[in-house]
């Protein structure tokens, strides 16, 4: 579904990723680790073509992006959800609008939509804050919402930049089990994460593979994780 075959990426400061290889199977669950600064968010965007490699090839569902233009990409990037690390909102609208916002970018007729929406609301246990402007929201709720806005086009594959990094061990055990049941639903998951606690614990509950950002590269992670 997403390939990079010897993908580098440069930027003003030198090479950021080098000669980087992975494909990402459809119903995969893969965890992407490396210190602070490697490259974890990096990746993640050419993942979903917000960044395009400056050397190798970069596929989407079968497509390589260089060959694209930027509504075609627009398009395909609708098939991947994707949880920011930062979260950000719009204050000043509802909880509920806001996880509704990529509809409306669609050009999707939101009231059309109303039951997914609540649906969704009520499977990250966010009914009842379905009102609620985002400065009132709690970091967990945030995260909550956030997987709800980056789920509400159906996407085939979930991307997540540390989902869990601003909440307690509790909330993100919940985010844990919400992201393992997308997978056994079907579908694709990539989470970048330095919280190994976190990792071994996914590992008990869903087959796996853990990618590691090191000198540039990328590596398989051992088993000792």
């Amino acid at each position: 579904m997403i390939e990079l075959e010897n993908v580098a990426y440069s930027y003003g400061g030198g090479e950021l990723l080098s000669d980087i290889s992975v494909r990402l199977q459809p119903g995969s669950f893969h965890f992407l680790t490396g210190p602070s600064g490697a490259g974890k968010t990096t990746l993640l965007k050419l993942c979903y073509g917000a960044l395009l490699p400056t050397a190798g090839v970069l596929r989407l569902f079968e497509t390589d992006l260089r060959g694209l233009d930027r509504d075609q990409v627009a398009l395909m990037r609708r098939r991947i959800g994707v949880v920011h690390q930062d979260c950000r909102f719009l204050d000043h609208l509802p909880l509920a609008d806001n996880v509704a916002l990529p509809l409306m970018v669609s050009g999707r007729e939101v009231a059309q939509e109303a039951a997914n929406l609540a649906e969704l609301l009520a499977w990250v246990g966010l009914t009842n804050r379905a009102d609620a402007r985002p400065p009132e929201l709690s970091g967990g709720e945030r995260q909550r919402a956030a997987l709800a806005r980056a789920l509400i086009m159906s996407p085939d594959v979930i991307l997540a930049d540390e989902p869990t990094g601003n909440v307690d061990w509790e909330m993100s055990q919940r985010l844990l089990q919400l992201l393992v049941e997308l997978n056994r639903m079907g579908k694709t998951v990539l989470i970048a994460s330095h919280d190994l606690q976190l990792i071994r614990s996914a590992k008990t509950q869903v087959q796996a593979r853990v990618l590691r950002i090191s000198n540039r590269r990328l590596q398989l992670a051992g088993a000792d994780l």
